[in-house]
């Protein structure tokens, strides 16, 4: 199931034009995690200003709030 989240994730990761394997090692998690999170599933809160950051977005636009990324 698609989100919102899911959605942004994946948008944001290929404007920066990185893989998701390249996006785990930033963040000290698995591929899996990455593919998970594009796939429906959601990271634990901590992690989400360290996207955040890594994207240089607010926490708010990784949920489609705020305007700043657009999903379509």
């Amino acid at each position: 199931m698609n989100t919102v989240f899911s959605r942004q994730i994946q948008k944001l990761r290929k404007q920066k034009g990185i893989t998701q394997e390249q996006l785990a090692v930033h963040l000290g998690i698995s591929a899996q995690a990455v593919s998970k999170w594009e796939n429906g599933s959601y990271p634990d809160g901590d992690l989400l200003p360290v996207i955040a950051d890594f994207f240089g977005v607010s926490i708010d636009s990784l949920y489609g709030r705020g305007g700043a990324v657009s999903i379509f």
